[in-house]
């Protein structure tokens, strides 16, 4: 945050070094001809200006960051108001006009018989004059600063929402783990008494599974190639509970291309097509397909739908959904695509994202 602020403060100062830079070159190039440069005039204006410049100095840096700014808006308004009247007095009081009386040409290197002579405004139209210049001198000031303030705040926000982003992805990832882990080990519960053997492999494929898990689900994002591996694993691990009756048919192209995704980004679509896809004795099926191009990543996954079963969009709905479209929004913001189709003897979920 500290070096945020001494960033912020650089560009300001500057900004205003340059602003000024280009007010204080004007009377050179006002009083300034083809043959000759008034610099009593240029010297004039400039002791005019730097009057300006002092109040504006004032202004950013004593009186908008330690009244304005923490609130004491009453003290600003006052502060505000005596350095107007200082630089609009002292403004009437030196300002540039004619020479007096009694000065000889002579004393006046850059005077010229033929040049007219300024003429010294009015007071009231000097007061008038130098009181809206002065006004709008602090009204820029304190504009610039306010939105040079603004910009860092701004630019703080969006990196705490960055971390808050991730934290809540992190929490949302949790929340997917131990569901996937209870309904792993009561399949492995299941094969314990009917296979040993599948059994065993069914914990090796467990272990390799929580490696995943424990160390690349913990990354922001991961190889495509390995959420496949992920997801082929917990296909055949699934696969071991049901049997041949369940239909279970994967189409991922052979040649995946070299791009990272956020990982377990699928997974809990494919458990949701396990839990509602399988219905012991009918005749089941799980599709899953991959797609993709130059700017975006597609996944379909289909399973069948069966009138004994509940009403799947309904439970898939409630939390499922729920947590699948908070990772998403906080993964791609409204740059995805989440498509729902509910028919009558098929349910089918379509996910695309950019790569």
């Amino acid at each position: 945050m500290r070096s945020l602020q001494l960033n912020s403060r650089k560009i300001e100062t500057i900004f205003y070094v340059l602003i000024w830079a280009l007010v204080f070159s004007v009377p050179y190039f006002i009083e300034r001809d083809s043959k000759h440069i008034n610099w009593e005039m240029v010297k004039n204006n400039w002791n005019h200006l730097f009057g300006y410049l002092l109040i504006f100095l004032i202004n950013v840096y004593v009186l908008v960051p330690n009244l304005l700014l923490k609130k004491r808006y009453l003290y600003y308004v006052a502060g505000v108001a005596i350095l107007i009247l200082m630089v609009v007095t002292f403004s009437i009081i030196f300002q540039p006009g004619a020479p007096p009386q009694g000065v000889a040409e002579g004393f006046r290197p850059d005077f010229r018989p033929d040049q007219p002579l300024p003429e010294q405004k009015a007071p009231f139209m000097a007061f008038v004059d130098n009181l809206i210049i002065s006004i709008l001198i602090l009204g820029s000031g304190t504009t610039t600063k306010l939105f040079s303030r603004w910009m860092s705040e701004e630019k703080l926000r969006k990196d705490i929402e960055k971390e808050q982003l991730k934290t809540s992805l992190a929490l949302l990832k949790h929340q997917v783990s131990p569901h996937f882990f209870m309904n792993t080990l009561n399949n492995i519960h299941s094969l314990i008494e009917m296979d040993t053997a599948k059994a065993q492999d069914a914990v090796e494929r467990l272990s390799t599974l929580m490696r995943y898990l424990l160390y690349d689900s913990a990354q922001n994002t991961i190889e495509l190639k390995k959420e496949i591996e992920f997801i082929y694993s917990f296909i055949s691990l699934m696969q071991i509970r049901h049997s041949d009756e369940v239909e279970v048919k994967t189409d991922i192209p052979d040649k995946i291309p070299e791009i990272k995704i956020p990982p377990m980004l699928f997974i809990s679509l494919l458990e949701n097509a396990f839990k509602h896809g399988v219905c012991y004795p009918l005749k089941s099926y799980i599709h899953f397909e991959l797609r993709f191009d130059n700017t975006s990543l597609s996944c379909v996954i289909k399973n069948s739908k069966h009138k004994s079963i509940s009403n799947q969009l309904e439970e898939f709905s409630g939390i499922g959904l729920m947590n699948i479209k908070k990772s998403l929004n906080l993964l791609y913001d409204q740059d995805y695509k989440l498509d729902i189709s509910d028919k009558e003897n098929e349910f089918e979920v379509s996910l695309t994202i950019p790569v």
